[in-house]
């Protein structure tokens, strides 16, 4: 099964972009990612479908399902929040959608920016 990650990304203060978060699902060799600035609040306890913005980021390499640390070039550390294992529903250029343990997550392409849903099971 592939497995996904979620990462706070502490961010120094002089760096071009603040903390976040990073969501990324183990997709063929690499890891498809996004940030997030702020976590759907279903994420936090919450009930019903919960929706963020995402900003699509280059593929990284899959070693970040299980490193914890500095990020080179001085852009601060990354901590592991959460990981797993999952099921692939779709995957393509204008949605991708998920099964995780707790929530299903779908993330929809709106051109500038993607759209995060995540409902509980």
């Amino acid at each position: 099964m592939p497995r996904y990650v979620l990462l706070r990304h502490e961010c120094p203060p002089d760096y071009r972009v603040g903390s976040h978060w990073d969501l990324m699902l183990e997709h063929e060799s690499v890891l498809l990612t996004w940030s997030l600035s702020t976590l759907p609040a279903i994420w936090g306890g919450a009930e019903g479908v919960h929706e963020v913005a995402a900003e699509k980021l280059a593929d990284h390499r899959l070693a970040y399902l299980d490193y914890e640390g500095p990020v080179s070039g001085n852009r601060g550390t990354v901590k592991r929040v959460v990981c797993g294992a999952f099921e692939w529903v779709s995957c393509d250029e204008e949605c991708v959608e998920a099964e995780l343990t707790s929530s299903k997550i779908t993330l929809t392409n709106r051109g500038s920016t993607w759209l995060l849903s995540v409902v509980s099971k």
